[in-house]
């Protein structure tokens, strides 16, 4: 039997998604079923464009070629980091597994110096606003600078031109690039984005029911709930994978804990809210925190600089 797994072909997709990819084959292997995967690169608009991501701000801009070729019989899976993922369910599409979750935080990646040993007017690039907006916050003298570019080019330029660039430590740790990391950034002081860390396993809803059971083995139960809540905000929210929100939820036992923020872009203004629930009831849990936002102002806020 040979799947077909559609993957961006980054350095960090596809390694990401060979992950995946041998993941499937060792669940086949379990139910006696002798499997090859093989992975299908696919170009996405946000891997061609030159522009800011910031300009580039269209919810699935990573995504929607994937699902095409999805959708078209090109592929018989597709794996997405799940921060990049539009939050509304595709009509035609299943989110068959999210697998465990890596580390949520942002590593800040210098030639030595952590966050706060960094000098004034230091240059740090990123080109999330969410990470921005933190970092302004955080340390309001320093230059913070809108970047593109995958791993390497990235942590290229620290020495260079900049001091430092925010990377989601999730990604260099799948790359095996941890070390490149100064500091793993506190929750408290940067909260992550909705669904980081988390990868996505989407599967046609017409597919067979061997595949799906296949796939569905890697879904971990925990991992689904926090993502749940976290994206159940952000949708109520209505704000894309770009916007300044952060969002971090734990499960412990049965009950799920939300931490939910919301910035301007300059980090200057900054709410914060808590909800608790039962895992059951994850997305509930993400729409009361989202709710209770919206009733302080955050819409507001999110547009303001």
């Amino acid at each position: 039997m040979h799947l077909r797994l559609g993957t961006r072909g980054s350095a960090l997709a596809t390694t990401q998604s060979q992950h995946v990819a041998d993941a499937v084959v060792e669940a086949a292997a379990a139910r006696g079923v002798d499997l090859e995967v093989g992975l299908e690169i696919v170009t996405t608009h946000g891997d061609t464009s030159k522009a800011s991501l910031v300009g580039l701000s269209t919810t699935g801009v990573f995504v929607n070629a994937l699902r095409d070729h999805l959708l078209d019989g090109g592929c018989d899976l597709i794996v997405h980091s799940l921060k990049d993922m539009p939050v509304e369910p595709h009509p035609r599409l299943d989110l068959a597994a999210i697998p465990v979750r890596e580390d949520v935080r942002d590593a800040l990646c210098t030639t030595g110096p952590r966050l706060e040993e960094l000098p004034a007017g230091a240059r740090v690039g990123t080109g999330s606003p969410r990470r921005a907006a933190q970092l302004r916050r955080v340390r309001p003298d320093l230059e913070v600078v809108d970047i593109r570019g995958n791993v390497d080019t990235r942590l290229g330029r620290v020495g260079d031109d900049l001091a430092g660039v925010v990377l989601a430590a999730a990604g260099l740790s799948r790359l095996g690039r941890l070390e490149s990391a100064t500091e793993l950034i506190s929750v408290d002081v940067m909260v992550p984005a909705p669904g980081q860390g988390a990868l996505a396993i989407e599967i046609r809803q017409d597919a067979e029911p061997a595949l799906r059971e296949l796939v569905s083995a890697l879904d971990d139960a925990p991992t689904r709930a926090a993502v749940t809540a976290e994206r159940a905000a952000l949708q109520v929210l209505e704000a894309g994978c770009s916007a300044p929100i952060g969002a971090h939820a734990t499960v412990t036992g049965g009950q799920l804990r939300l931490d939910l923020r919301v910035m301007n872009a300059s980090g200057s203004l900054q709410l914060n809210e808590v909800a608790r629930g039962p895992v059951r009831e994850a997305a509930a849990v993400g729409r009361a925190a989202a709710h209770a936002l919206l009733g302080r102002g955050a819409s507001r806020l999110m547009g303001a600089g």
